[in-house]
């Protein structure tokens, strides 16, 4: 993109607290009636972007508003692709966590507002029934921030077979990461590498039992797994009896902040977490007002990261730099970044990358045809569809990290460090990981 189209080195802090809260404030609706109005169809692109903004999973969208703001403001003089200079308009719409509500709003954009292009990001409630209203219109689509293999074989892909997409393509961690990082970190404190496992009746949870669970086997730790869990439940006495029973050092799961907050609680007054080394919780483990709601319970809870402000890209669309989104969300918003910052903007970064790419950024078929041989670098860092291990399919890494009490004088409670880097050895390591009771 040139020069005279955007400035490429947007400083995020330049963003005041007011503007971000009037972008949040404004919501969708109001920039959907401006994306009506204002500019002729042949020469407007119109992007969706779908996130959960509100709900139980309103953390992965908190983000979304400061992140979007920037994305307008670098696309404010238009988008250079195919030799022409596009209008943009980004339609966003929150889910309120609910994949039905996600498939309608998806089938909203596509058909009333016409986009070209769609963005969808976080958890399979989200992007699974959006992914199948944009295949099944034949709208390209791109999405992150969930297992690929809960995105493609939860959709019915399988194994061995052709990729049965044409519309639908999907970036970031898979299991393989997962594992990878898993076993990186777990190795770092000495245990008996008996490990529980709570994994929910859903797309993540089913995905990863189904993959993790024998892999980490297969590499050396016992897996006790009691059996999957309905989303929602509110007594886990019988898996934290077996948990104690088992003798388990290392808890996983991959559940939702609602259910695991009520999971650990039990595990403190059923005398559980005084026996757990490593407690690495995916999904819950990922922001911090999650962490902070559990109290002293969060201290030293490790996670894993899909975007860090370690992470050393920058933003092929905005220019801003991992310290520089942090930073500047943090002077906006006054609230403590997150690792969706990069990946949202990853996304956008991304997308863009592939209208830029295709012939014409107007055509559904040429930008679909740009995603499938994509290769590009954003600030979450490369993606590659050319490579990947499925057709639609880029992998992207999950980086070992841990919430610790922040030092004295910090204006946020906890940091979040990273631990161990061995799905993106670029992504420098600032700390030892420290047992949850040891």
């Amino acid at each position: 993109m040139t020069n005279n189209l955007i400035e490429t080195n947007i400083n995020a802090a330049s963003l005041t607290r007011r503007s971000f809260m009037a972008a949040t404030a404004a919501g969708s609706a109001a920039l959907a009636l401006g994306g009506r109005a204002a500019f002729a169809a042949d020469d407007t692109l119109k992007i969706g972007f779908i996130s959960p903004r509100t709900g139980p999973l309103g953390g992965f969208g908190e983000t979304d508003g400061y992140v979007l703001e920037l994305a307008r403001k670098a696309l404010a003089a238009g988008l250079k692709a195919g030799g022409k200079t596009w209008k943009v308009e980004i339609l966003d719409r929150d889910t309120q966590s609910d994949p039905s509500r996600a498939g309608q709003l998806a089938k909203d954009l596509i058909n009333n507002q016409a986009i070209d292009l769609m963005l969808a990001v976080s958890t399979p409630e989200t992007i699974n029934p959006v992914a199948d209203a944009c295949e099944a219109a034949g709208v390209p689509c791109l999405s992150t921030v969930m297992p690929w293999e809960a995105w493609y074989f939860g959709r019915g892909a399988k194994p061995g077979a052709p990729s049965p997409f044409k519309w639908t393509y999907h970036f970031g961690f898979g299991v393989g990461e997962f594992l990878k990082t898993y076993i990186s970190q777990w190795n770092l404190i000495e245990t008996n590498k008996k490990v529980g496992v709570m994994y929910p009746n859903d797309a993540d949870g089913n995905a990863i039992r189904a993959n993790l669970a024998p892999a980490l086997s297969k590499a050396g730790f016992t897996i006790v797994d009691p059996g999957a869990y309905e989303t929602g439940t509110t007594d886990f006495s019988s898996q934290i009896a077996l948990f104690r029973q088992e003798g388990v050092e290392i808890f996983n799961s991959f559940p939702i902040p609602p259910d695991f907050a009520a999971f650990w609680r039990q595990a403190a007054q059923q005398g559980l977490i005084q026996q757990i080394k490593i407690c690495q919780v995916a999904k819950t483990g990922l922001f911090p007002s999650d962490i902070e709601a559990l109290g002293d319970l969060g201290v030293n809870l490790a996670s894993a990261a899909y975007w860090h402000k370690a992470f050393p890209y920058k933003s092929s669309l905005t220019g801003v730099s991992g310290p520089e989104l942090a930073d500047g969300y943090e002077a906006a918003s006054g609230k403590q970044w997150t690792q969706q910052l990069g990946a949202s903007l990853s996304l956008i970064d991304a997308g863009f990358d592939a209208l830029k790419a295709a012939s014409d950024a107007k055509s559904k078929e040429a930008v679909a045809k740009a995603l499938s041989t994509l290769k590009t670098t954003t600030i979450a860092g490369k993606v590659d569809f050319t490579s990947g291990p499925v057709a639609n399919v880029s992998p992207g890494p999950i980086i070992g990290t841990q919430w610790v009490k922040a030092p004295a004088g910090s204006k946020f409670a906890l940091d979040y460090v990273v631990t161990e880097h061995a799905t993106d050895p670029n992504v420098p390591v600032d700390a030892k990981l420290i047992a949850y009771n040891g």
